[in-house]
């Protein structure tokens, strides 16, 4: 175990992220968090989906002391299509790496270490049934809105009480809290219900229930009546806790200089400023870039704008198929409002 600290009496939580850098930035502010605030240790459990370990590891190794990692053997996808959608590899990539997370956490617990929490990412309430079978209650870090989380838990329900495709849907999706999503506007692994992906995250959601606590990297005054709603626990679910905003900060260099796009944020009045970013696996072909470019420049709206390189090949660039409109900034709105 690297960087393992020996002092027992102090509390250690167990962290689980999924493959994928975009997991694993999150869950480290995270980490980072709860050590400088609370008298914990963390450890990170990383599963290994059979690619170079490399980055995870150099990033890992430069985290602060009370932070340590162990690295799971790679998994086996031999019996995987080329097609296979990358969630269908995330998934199982945690559950065939499951008995080795069960003899990990063994070993750190027989060492006396004082395990209080597991916590997975998104992709890995999975993992649930090892953590209760040693007695360590599951968490959930859901790094994205309390939004997506309310829905989330509204699938399964959703599911049962629908039929058709929900781009089929006359009426948009309502949840308690959230404005109305239409069900075309959902994220692409729900796009057909047929297959296996959807199944997945259907049974995925389901076992959100199941988890001791939820923290959310959003804040009251961001999404009140949402989480007002969870409060309430109006699916039945268990409690959530806004923790958020959590933001890497500091540059790629380690300078702690602000950057200027902050600096400019601060300059304008409160409220005016529109946030666009369509997360890390949300590649734009050229076209598409300079039609939404075409859309925020016409609506006079001041913006911040994360982009990425364009990707004519990539299959994210396919689910932000833009159609030519009279008014762009109207397609925007409505894609910013399912994100």
């Amino acid at each position: 175990m690297e960087g393992t600290q020996k002092n027992s009496s102090v509390p250690h939580i167990a962290i689980v992220p999924t493959p994928g850098m975009g997991h694993l930035f999150p869950l480290i502010e995270f980490a980072k968090r709860l050590v400088v605030h609370h008298e914990v240790a963390i450890i990170f459990i990383v599963p290994n989906d059979g690619s170079s370990m490399e980055l995870q590891k150099k990033l890992l190794q430069s985290l602060p002391k009370p932070i340590s990692y162990v690295l799971l053997p790679p998994v086996n996808f031999d019996d995987l299509t080329e097609d296979s959608v990358i969630e269908t590899r995330i998934e199982l990539t945690l559950t065939r790496s499951l008995p080795a997370l069960r003899e990990s956490l063994k070993a750190i617990m027989a060492e006396s270490t004082r395990l209080v929490a597991l916590v997975v990412d998104v992709f890995g309430p999975s993992a649930f049934d090892v953590a209760r079978e040693l007695g360590i209650p599951p968490y959930i870090f859901f790094p994205t809105t309390a939004m997506v989380l309310s829905f989330f838990f509204y699938l399964p329900k959703l599911d049962a009480i629908t039929s058709s495709e929900y781009r089929d849907l006359p009426e948009p999706i309502s949840l308690p809290g959230c404005t109305p999503v239409k069900g075309r506007d959902l994220f692409s692994p729900l796009h057909n219900r047929k297959t296996e992906i959807y199944k997945s995250f259907v049974r995925m959601a389901d076992r959100y229930n199941l988890a001791s606590g939820i923290m959310v990297n959003s804040f009251m005054e961001l999404e009140p009546g949402t989480f007002k709603a969870l409060k309430e626990r109006i699916h039945g679910n268990p409690s959530v806790y806004p923790v958020g905003p959590m933001i890497h900060t500091g540059s790629r260099n380690g300078s702690s200089d602000e950057p200027e796009c902050l600096s400019w944020l601060d300059k304008q009045p409160n409220g005016s400023v529109m946030f666009v970013s369509f997360g890390s696996g949300g590649t734009l072909t050229q076209a598409q870039l300079t039609e939404l470019a075409f859309g925020l420049e016409t609506s006079g709206q001041r913006f911040l704008w994360v982009l990425k390189s364009p990707n004519e090949k990539s299959a994210d660039a396919a689910f932000f198929s833009l159609k030519s409109t009279k008014n762009p900034f109207d397609y925007l709105a409505s894609s910013m409002a399912c994100l």
